[in-house]
């Protein structure tokens, strides 16, 4: 049966947002000064976003339904050592701060791919749109099928009505007002977020179906296991520290920011907030781990059978479930508040970031080189909405949506970050060793299989288990630095081969190094 005060309560919740998007965007209409100035305005809120609000949306967007539920299902699974996420993200801000936000920021590009297509040319440049694109559109579906999810079990409501819902008021006032709508509902979710999670904690803990957490400390520590499970988790962490920079959601607050003091800042910053952020889900996670969920009228099968633990297949779903069976019922309310601010505080921004992408570097500098400031705009305007629509399609037909993002995830760390790395720091590469890189660090990942999607692995490397199809070596690792590698061997070779006149100059095709 439908829960109708609770549905009155989350529709009272997503006017507000709304109502605070739609004023937001009235900012970009009122900063307008001319034609030149609506791409900056709309994609960057003019470079005039603050270090405070910055932070907050920043922070916001990382903290997504996904790092909810995410977080507390690590801890429920195996303890704190394999919930890697936060750490990962926090140092992922951090170093990006450290290597691009300054440099980017001083260059004043408008998105990430800028300095790829002004350095290797607009068309090999483009390239690097594919993964980055699939990597937004896939983690935007993520996270809407994560929140329907949620909505489903608290509220009894239809999962598509819930999502399709969500996604129109994300991808409305993301349509009408850039990203200064997206960046002050960030403020208010993050809001949300925080007091959502923490009402519902002492709530939990309050019930007597949970045992005292501290009796059993080191279980919720848990432990990594023998040597491969310790490669595969240094694999994990750093595809989540270096494959977490190359986003144009991240660099689209970097360049929005008004200083580029201010856009290291606001990496820091927002670093450590994504760690003060994953303390309630933690503990979520904890509590739902010390409980004796046949205490409850948790069934997990729908029939009256009891379980004392979440059944594996349904522990993604850890949150949802201390809220509705370990807490009272306006305060799951609140809990439920706090899910639907985190997911659409992310879904807003990727979505603004993939068409951003679109307009700017395939429209504008590929397709249509001439096209004018207004033109570029209604274009981002209709990818928004292209982009919206094919993320919530996705999140409601895709069963394995999350295994597709961790793919588009990987192919960001493997291909995008060495290329980044590259294109800002080492002068002498090339359009040759640019694509070379790419070509390498795509068939290295692809063989390496992905069991998510039943994608069989072609290359078996050592620690190979042959049962699960799951990969111990670190080759992720090893696909991102021969992909380094390759870009760097050949941009060397070629330019020594063409300086020194071994290779005439009719076949530098690319014109990128005699020509």
């Amino acid at each position: 049966m439908i829960d109708y005060v609770g549905v009155i309560a989350i529709i009272l919740f997503y006017l507000v947002i709304l109502f605070i998007g739609v004023w937001a965007g009235r900012k970009t209409d009122k900063a307008k000064q001319g034609i030149g100035e609506q791409t900056e305005e709309v994609m960057l809120a003019g470079r005039n976003i603050g270090t405070l609000v910055g932070i907050f949306t920043m922070t916001a967007t990382w903290v997504g339904g996904a790092y909810i539920n995410g977080t507390a299902e690590a801890l429920y699974n195996g303890g704190l050592v394999r919930c890697q996420a936060p750490i990962g993200y926090a140092l992922s801000l951090v170093l990006g701060g450290v290597l691009f936000a300054r440099k980017m920021r001083d260059e004043g590009y408008i998105t990430m791919l800028d300095p790829f297509q002004i350095k290797y040319g607009q068309r090999v440049g483009g390239l690097m749109f594919f993964p980055a694109l699939l990597g937004e559109i896939f983690w935007s579906a993520a996270i809407l099928s994560a929140l329907g999810a949620t909505l489903s079990v608290i509220l009894n409501i239809n999962m598509t009505v819930s999502v399709i819902i969500s996604a129109l008021i994300a991808v409305f006032y993301t349509f009408t007002g850039g990203l200064y709508a997206v960046a002050y509902t960030d403020v208010v979710q993050l809001f949300c977020i925080f007091i959502g999670l923490w009402v519902c904690i002492p709530a939990a803990l309050l019930q007597d179906k949970t045992t005292d957490l501290s009796r059993n400390v080191g279980d919720w520590i848990g432990e990594i296991g023998g040597f491969r499970e310790k490669s595969l988790w240094v694999d994990r962490m750093l595809l989540l520290v270096f494959g977490g920079i190359p986003w144009q959601v991240y660099f689209q607050r970097v360049l929005s920011s008004k200083t580029s003091s201010g856009a290291q800042k606001l990496s820091f910053v927002a670093g450590i907030g994504c760690i003060m952020m994953a303390i309630p889900p933690a503990l979520i996670g904890v509590i739902a781990r010390n409980t004796d969920w046949r205490l409850t009228e948790y069934s997990p099968w729908g029939n009256g059978t009891k379980s004392q633990h979440i059944p594996a297949d349904q522990t993604n779903m850890v949150v949802p479930l201390v809220f509705q069976y370990l807490t009272p019922k306006w305060v799951s309310f609140i809990g439920l508040g706090a899910v639907s601010a985190a997911v659409m505080s992310s879904a807003d921004s990727s979505v603004l970031s993939a068409a951003s992408m679109f307009a700017h570097n395939i429209w504008k500098l590929t397709i249509r080189p001439h096209a004018s400031e207004k033109e570029v705009i209604v274009v981002m305007r209709f990818s928004i909405i292209v982009v919206g629509g094919l993320a919530t399609v996705m999140a409601l037909t895709i069963n394995s949506i999350y295994g597709l993002w961790y793919l588009c995830a990987d192919l960001v760390y493997v291909i995008l970050f060495p290329q980044l790395l590259l294109v800002m720091y080492f002068k002498r590469s090339n359009t040759y060793g640019s694509l070379c890189g790419y070509a390498v660090g795509l068939l290295l990942r692809l063989s390496g299989g992905e069991p998510l999607l039943h994608f069989p692995a072609i290359i078996h490397y050592p620690m190979y288990d042959v049962e699960t199809g799951t990969q111990y070596f670190p080759f992720k690792t090893m696909s991102m630095i021969a992909s380094l590698y390759c870009c760097v061997a050949i941009s060397l070779t070629t330019l020594y081969l063409f300086k020194s006149g071994i290779l005439s100059p009719k076949y530098d095709v690319l014109n990128c190094v005699v020509n």
